[in-house]
């Protein structure tokens, strides 16, 4: 069951993905395809992962090319930047716009939070986003993916419930 939704997720997140390629970053040993559940480690609690998915997010591996889904816990960080917020504000920075998650809480509440696919060149190694809000104040933040656990070997109803709480939607105007 979790390879049939793994398989179907990678092709839905694969459709319209930004490419955004990280800058000065060392490459660490390649993973092989497929849908990982991994820490995402953050410097702050204004940008963190949904509660509800406890620390955990998706890293997508497709042709060697890496990147992780966070489902945040609300929808008050509007955009993303792979690198600084000083070079966000730049007429030329690749923005990274959110998805539509849907999280269901442990006692069955569900929400529709923004989720973004964050592009990654290293596992257990920092690097910069920058953030904007509802407020329109750009912030940096330096973050890092850890223990990459294959989808099918993950801890079942955690992997299961990173899986199905996700969805692709394109964010409420």
């Amino acid at each position: 069951m979790i390879r049939l939704i793994s398989v179907i997720l990678m092709l839905a997140l694969g459709l319209g993905a930004a490419v955004v390629e990280p800058a000065d970053v060392e490459e660490s040993p390649a993973l092989e395809d497929g849908i990982y559940v991994v820490n995402f480690n953050t410097d702050s609690s204004m940008f963190r992962i949904n509660e509800a998915h406890k620390g955990k997010a998706l890293l997508i591996v497709s042709e060697g090319e890496m990147r992780v889904h966070v489902t945040l816990s609300s929808k008050n960080i509007v955009t993303l930047f792979l690198g600084k917020a000083e070079d966000a504000k730049a007429e030329d920075a690749l923005l990274i716009l959110p998805s539509t998650d849907t999280v269901t809480y442990s006692d069955g509440y569900t929400d529709k939070v923004y989720g973004f696919d964050i592009p990654v060149s290293a596992i257990d190694q920092e690097f910069d986003v920058a953030i904007i809000g509802k407020k329109g104040k750009w912030y940096d933040h330096r973050v890092s993916v850890s223990h990459p656990v294959p989808a099918e070997d993950a801890d079942t109803e955690l992997a299961e419930t990173l899986l199905l709480n996700i969805q692709t939607e394109a964010p409420e105007e």
